[in-house]
């Protein structure tokens, strides 16, 4: 839990996590008893508090008083998704593209689950099978044989006359 409090003092705003017993304003230095402080808004993440905590200093009136948190809009607040990615050189239907491409392959497996896929979808696999499907797959022959010989010593699968089985 993130608050965005302000000191009594200087009006300076900042951010608190958690709960601490006290808290000392970076500005002017006088420490508060955090309970006492009033919380302007609280959030469950860092950069939310920090988005609430900009925006009252973008905010904040004429007279350095605090704005009230209940008049302050968050949906204008920051950059969006193309503009962020614009600026960084990407084409947001590209990456938008490429996202959606993701979730329907069902994204990347792991390598274990390349060898475990292997052992599953063949018929009757022999180490050589394994290492066939997990290298076309990407996975190293070193990485696939080590992988049968621990999933071996597991007790997850079984090998009979070279033909693996899963248990």
């Amino acid at each position: 839990m993130y608050s965005v409090v302000g000191c009594k003092e200087c009006h300076n705003l900042w951010i608190v996590e958690n709960r601490p017993e006290t808290t000392q304003c970076r500005r002017c230095g006088r420490r508060h008893q955090f309970k006492k402080l009033k919380k302007f808004a609280e959030t469950e993440t860092s950069d939310a508090a920090a988005r609430v905590r900009s925006s009252m200093l973008a905010r904040r009136s004429d007279d350095g008083e605090f704005v009230d948190p209940d008049e302050i809009d968050l949906e204008g607040v920051g950059v969006s998704d193309e503009e962020f990615l614009s600026a960084s050189g990407l084409d947001a239907d590209e990456v938008s593209e490429a996202g959606e491409r993701a979730t329907q392959s069902g994204g990347s497996r792991s390598r274990k689950q390349v060898v475990l896929d292997a052992l599953d979808e063949q018929e009757r696999p022999t180490a050589e099978d394994v290492v066939t499907y997990a290298t076309d797959a990407g996975v190293p022959e070193s990485y696939v044989e080590r992988t049968l010989e621990k999933l071996e010593r597991a007790g997850e699968v079984t090998v009979t006359d070279g033909v693996y089985r899963r248990l």
